[in-house]
């Protein structure tokens, strides 16, 4: 399988970016924190409106020639995301359309990578591959989230006396990974092949795919009860949801601010390669185990470990390390308890998905929580809006065990 490291490679360094990348692109320009949160959380729309644009992906075939053209587009918006990094004030909306576009064409790679896989491999060899393709996914991001925040550090000393440094440096990073990823587009431009089975029939049309989606759209909402659960998952990652932006505020927020004012490449070190690796971690354990009241007993943990941060405010590496490490394992461990949730509304559908956060059902539950975090930190600080996020896991708690009792009720638990 030659082309499944460079195929989710590709899939995974722009994702990486968007959702983790871009709050810090937005803060270092001088961006506020509530517009910043806000923005990173309309940047998961198309996410969200992947159900929207599957039946149109899956109606085109080809999928191998859609990956190359996806990847050549990336490629190509990565590039021009490097130039908008001229100044503080004109390039903020510059940067959020540049990213929202990329998003645009990760959601659809993301979509028919996963097509390609399925297509390419039996069930039986997708259940073999699916560590690997987590594997390679995370390490990416490492890459991505962990190296490239420590290079941009770096480079921002290194340009200390530059005019605009942070935008300087920060270009200069984005030029780097743009260098990787046209390697990754080159190679997959020779590796990826058609699959060995059609997509859909010649006769089938646009019109079919999309009554297809329709009817699975009607069944959903034909379920017992299936509003409930929904309600059910938004309560159980509400602290989560909360917590995904306002901990990177927490990190690089000065004393003044009630932050721990950790570089840019203590973040990088303690979120973007011990919090990755840990969250990698806990989400394989969690997903081999398939325990989903002990997921969502540890995926209420996490805010415990940032409101003691916010009261302690450790000096050293060492601290920081370690709480992200115990935090995101909590995370990705806890995580798992999505999903019942998830194959009670939409069946198997993403029974390949490795990274669920890029899940329409979990990303659309998340996004209005991430969206509004950085004003709830704003005008509450550090030590209260994390003290509020902890107890909110009290009844993300009450929501998991509520709605497991749903599932089971209606024969969707297992």
């Amino acid at each position: 399988m030659k082309w499944l490291p460079t195929l989710f490679a590709a899939e995974a360094i722009p994702s990486a970016m968007i959702t983790f990348v871009a709050l810090l692109m937005f803060l270092q320009l001088g961006i506020g924190w509530e517009q910043s949160t806000l923005l990173c959380g309309l940047l998961t729309l198309p996410w969200v409106m992947k159900s929207f644009v599957r039946a149109k992906l899956r109606q085109l075939g080809h999928y191998s020639g859609q990956l190359r053209l996806l990847e050549v587009c990336i490629c190509c918006q990565l590039v021009a995301l490097a130039f908008c990094f001229i100044d503080r004030s004109s390039s903020r909306w510059l940067l959020f359309v540049m990213l929202f576009v990329l998003c645009l064409f990760c959601a659809a790679h993301e979509l028919v990578a996963r097509m390609y896989y399925e297509h390419r491999l039996t069930p039986d060899d997708q259940r073999y591959y699916n560590s690997w393709k987590m594997f390679i996914s995370q390490s990416t991001v490492v890459i991505t989230y962990g190296v490239m925040i420590v290079g941009v550090g770096f480079l921002e000393v290194f340009y200390h006396n530059r005019r605009n440094v942070m935008a300087l440096s920060w270009s200069m990073a984005v030029y780097v990974l743009a260098g990787i990823y046209l390697l990754l587009v080159v190679y997959n431009l020779f590796a990826l092949r058609s699959p060995a089975v059609s997509p859909s029939s010649p006769s089938s049309s646009f019109l079919d795919a999309m009554r297809a989606e329709v009817h699975v759209i009607d069944r959903i909402a034909h379920k017992p009860h299936w509003f409930l659960v929904v309600l059910n998952l938004a309560l159980l990652l509400l602290p989560q949801a909360l917590l995904f932006h306002s901990r990177v505020l927490l990190f690089i927020g000065s004393r003044a601010q009630g932050g721990l004012a950790a570089s840019l490449q203590w973040i990088g070190l303690a979120q973007g390669s011990v919090g990755v690796i840990a969250f990698s971690a806990g989400l394989a354990l969690g997903y081999w185990r398939q325990m989903p009241r002990t997921s969502a007993f540890l995926l209420g943990l996490s805010p415990l470990v940032y409101w003691v941060l916010s009261h302690v405010l450790p000096q050293d590496l060492l601290s920081l390390c370690l709480a992200a490490f115990v935090a995101q394992f909590c995370f990705g461990y806890g995580l798992n308890a999505t999903l019942p949730f998830v194959r009670y509304i939409s069946g198997n559908r993403y029974r390949s998905t490795i990274n669920y956060l890029y899940i329409p059902l979990i990303s659309l539950v998340m996004l209005p929580p991430m969206a509004v975090s950085g004003w709830l930190v704003a005008r509450l600080g550090f030590q209260t809006f994390f003290l509020l996020d902890s107890l909110l896991v009290l009844p993300a708690w009450l929501a998991a065990y509520f709605g497991f009792r749903l599932i089971r009720e209606n024969s969707y638990f297992r």
